[in-house]
């Protein structure tokens, strides 16, 4: 009887201490939850009292941005500098236009005659004299082509070098002399996935998104100024590489422009 005793005090100091278990998860459980409401109330406290100096916007936002627009056009104008005058081959000039042409020809297939298309289309693609028909084996390798013309190599390492060696001298001195500040406040509100992209620089979670660092936005300017570039300098500015290799070789040929 002894034994059956001790089981059933067993039993009760088990049961006793399940319950005392339960009951303290449920008072560290509640106690979580209120230091996660608390915290979530602080930060949204300094999300809400972060005030920004308008000695920040005197001294880092507007000097980045004017700094970064005078880096950008003295840039363009170095590289224009820099780029050698090509004489185009007349005859990739000429291939070029006749793509051109043939291009059109498919794309208004429709507003033209059946037999008048079937006419034009064995004009460039005839395997006896067609402007377009290359035999099998003669193809040439355009991208070959390319690059074994020295002065079109010589120009993208002198385009690539005019573009690394300001961006880099450029973010040294940002890193330098304006990293970890609070720079702007975009007006709407954004989500969590925009803090690394706006946030560049600042390691606080309580921070809202909607601050940019100084690193940051030196980003945005970096890739967002394009737009204002080809207003102050034209549309001669947005020309990248590829563009001008079709235009050096004839295939940017466009036949609406006058004098084409």
């Amino acid at each position: 009887m002894d034994k059956f005793r001790d089981c059933g005090d067993i039993k009760k100091d088990l049961r006793y201490l399940y319950t005392v278990q339960f009951w303290v998860f449920l008072v560290s459980r509640n106690a979580n939850r209120g230091e996660r409401k608390s915290r979530e109330r602080e930060r949204g406290a300094m999300a809400e009292d972060l005030v920004l100096d308008t000695a920040i916007r005197d001294w880092v936002l507007i000097p980045l941005s004017v700094v970064m627009v005078l880096i950008g056009v003295l840039r363009y104008f170095v590289s224009k500098l820099m780029r050698s005058a090509q004489i185009p081959d007349a005859k990739l000039v000429k291939e070029g236009q006749v793509i051109v042409r043939a291009r059109n020809l498919r794309a208004a297939a429709n507003f033209i005659p059946p037999k008048s298309f079937r006419a034009r289309r064995l004009y460039y693609s005839n395997e006896e004299n067609g402007l377009l028909y290359v035999p099998k084996g003669q193809a040439p390798n355009a991208q070959a082509q390319m690059f074994s013309d020295p002065n079109m190599a010589m120009d993208m390492m002198k385009k690539n070098l005019s573009m690394i060696i300001p961006q880099t001298l450029t973010f040294a001195w940002v890193n330098f002399f304006f990293s970890g500040f609070v720079a702007a406040k975009i007006p709407f509100p954004l989500t969590q996935r925009f803090r690394a992209m706006l946030q560049n620089g600042i390691d606080l979670s309580t921070v809202d998104v909607s601050y940019v660092s100084s690193r940051s936005w030196y980003f945005l300017n970096l890739f967002g100024l394009r737009g204002l570039f080809s207003i102050i300098l034209g549309e001669e500015n947005a020309t990248d590489d590829t563009q001008r290799m079709m235009q050096m070789t004839g295939f940017g040929f466009d036949p609406t422009k006058p004098g084409c």
